[in-house]
């Protein structure tokens, strides 16, 4: 990585120092149990001060993804709790959600997006250990609802004039661009891998989502709400001044059926859930064409 200042980005720096060592937490590329390189590393790559990098790592911390072993030694990649915790960025909570649901037999995914930017990138860490054999489910079935392309959406737009049809161009550009993605990456658990059954099946509604959900296996539900920020972006030469969601930072709030559930409003809640996609899925859902 090269060496830059992450305010740079426009967060605190140990916020952006913390955000880049989740990412290689959630791909793998740190290991449960590897530790994690030492300050003075870290100070050198990111050009940072001991304070900032300090910060980072507690806040790894706080959200139960390192451990300290003690006698000043670097801290690890913590084993994934199994109590909910305080929830976390979609980025980071979905691709830990995600690692732990391909250990079933079979795995069922049902999501529900603006794009499908968020799960593309969750799916790095399974798809590493299923390359490797460390996952070795028998079956795979995804179903993904995104918006419809010939629908008019309320978001994005632009910030001064809401019919212009640039932001909804780009959308469509980039939803196009990672559903592809994502329907190549689970065809290869099939081609490479010899998953014996995969399925991914991408359909579109015509609404806007102001939420996103992920019910995992049937037995877990992952939700949350998009927020409407202003930006600034590129399209054909031009920048445009938008309103848009950050789906990767938006917070998921994990609730389980399963034998970790609080009580019975948490398992009627991911049930409801799930209930939900299916009468998407079954109605108004039509089959989104990538030929």
């Amino acid at each position: 990585m090269d060496k830059t200042t992450p305010a740079e980005h426009g967060r605190p720096q140990h916020e952006e120092v913390a955000r880049r060592l989740r990412e290689r937490i959630d791909s793998g590329e740190l290991p449960i149990g590897a530790r994690i390189p030492t300050q003075k590393d870290l100070v050198s790559e990111f050009g940072v001060n001991r304070t900032v990098i300090r910060q980072a790592l507690d806040e790894l911390k706080r959200d139960g993804l390192l451990t300290d072993t003690g006698r000043g030694a670097p801290p690890t990649v913590a084993e994934p709790a199994h109590s909910h915790g305080a929830p976390k960025p979609a980025g980071t909570e979905l691709a830990e959600r995600l690692y732990e649901a391909f250990r079933a037999e079979h795995v069922t995914i049902d999501a529900f997006s603006l794009t499908t930017e968020t799960f593309n990138n969750a799916l790095a860490r399974p798809h590493r250990a299923i390359a490797d054999g460390l996952l070795t489910p028998r079956s795979i079935k995804v179903r993904v609802i995104i918006p419809s392309s010939d629908a008019y959406l309320a978001l994005p737009r632009l910030v001064d004039d809401p019919d212009d049809p640039r932001p909804l161009e780009r959308l469509r550009s980039i939803q196009r661009t990672w559903a592809t993605a994502l329907q190549m990456s689970f065809a290869s658990f099939a081609d490479r891998y010899e998953v014996p059954e995969v399925d991914c099946e991408i359909r579109t509604v015509a609404a806007t989502p102001l939420h996103k959900l992920y019910v995992l296996n049937g037995t877990e539900a992952l939700t949350g709400y998009y927020h409407v920020v202003p930006g600034e972006v590129s399209y054909q030469g031009e920048t445009l001044q938008i309103f848009d969601v950050l789906g990767f930072e938006t917070t998921l709030f994990r609730s389980t059926a399963g034998p970790g559930s609080h009580d019975r409003q948490e398992i009627a809640f991911v049930q409801n859930s799930k209930d939900w996609f299916d009468s998407l899925w079954e109605t108004i859902a039509t089959p989104l064409p990538l030929g």
